[in-house]
């Protein structure tokens, strides 16, 4: 099913990139030779993501998504900062509902690095987020902050069918977000119920085997000191269709129990790959 929300041209910045309005949020388009990108600038949040000669999008999107500014975009890879889970309120920070500016752009033949940047009402950066799209993405998150922060890139990967779908390079150990306790759990990871689990590793590298798309898609999780997988299952979750829980799979980068300090990055680099 496609999203119902039509986007609205407003301007070309460039023969590469043009700023639509998705309902409520501005949004970033890139249409390039290495692949097509969008960007809301609520959120600095990435949101689809197609390398050329890639048919379906890497990124999943929930299809009732409503784009309503002030609300967490359901998929793509909000930025959970300055902290992660439901600490404080908002839930997972106030980065992925804020507006960010599109602060520098570099477009060359094989690759396009995209910068944005999030201020504070003293116009002082607080974060910087860039994007550097080839035939893999990176996405590069740096924290100009005095005090230390955590961190998640809660990237919603799309696929085929969760019942056909593992996750390699995973520890046998992770924290249930549910319960707080540490259990032992399966390696390789398959998903056939309500997952949401913290894993303490550092500098991960996993690869979400999809066999229903026929294809791999591998993180590179660097400076990180966490990975969280999450899938909702039947459990009713808002944003999300009842059926959506079968085309998505979570793998967040994170610096959640070893938090930022001023000036650090933490990335994900992926990298899509047929089987066929």
């Amino acid at each position: 099913m496609q999203n119902p929300v039509q986007p609205q041209f407003i301007k070309q910045i460039t023969p590469e990139l043009s700023l639509y309005q998705y309902n409520q949020i501005p949004v970033i388009s890139l249409q390039h030779q290495v692949g097509s990108a969008h960007i809301s600038l609520q959120g600095a949040h990435l949101f689809s993501w197609k390398p050329a000669g890639i048919e379906q999008d890497v990124i999943w999107l929930s299809e009732i998504e409503s784009f309503q500014q002030g609300n967490a975009i359901r998929g793509g890879i909000p930025i959970c900062y300055p902290w992660f889970g439901p600490v404080k309120s908002p839930s997972h920070g106030t980065a992925r509902i804020r507006l960010w500016q599109l602060t520098d752009y570099q477009i060359a033949t094989q690759q396009v690095r995209l910068e944005f940047g999030l201020f504070s009402e003293d116009h002082l950066v607080e974060a910087k987020m860039t994007m550097i799209f080839s035939q893999q993405c990176e996405v590069i998150f740096t924290h100009y902050g005095q005090e230390a922060a955590q961190v998640a890139l809660h990237s919603y990967f799309n696929i085929g069918d969760i019942h056909q779908v593992e996750v390699q390079g995973l520890p046998t150990t992770a924290v249930s977000n549910m319960t707080k306790q540490q259990e032992t759990v399966p390696s390789p990871r398959k998903i056939n119920e309500n997952v949401d689990c913290t894993y303490h590793i550092q500098n991960a590298q996993t690869t979400i085997v999809d066999n229903a798309l026929q294809r791999t898609i591998a993180i590179a999780h660097h400076n990180a000191s966490d990975v969280v997988l999450w899938n909702p299952w039947h459990k009713a979750t808002s944003g999300m269709s009842e059926t959506g829980y079968q085309t998505m799979v979570c793998v967040e980068t994170g610096r959640i129990s070893q938090w930022l300090k001023q000036g650090e990055q933490v990335s994900a680099i992926l990298k899509v790959r047929s089987v066929l």
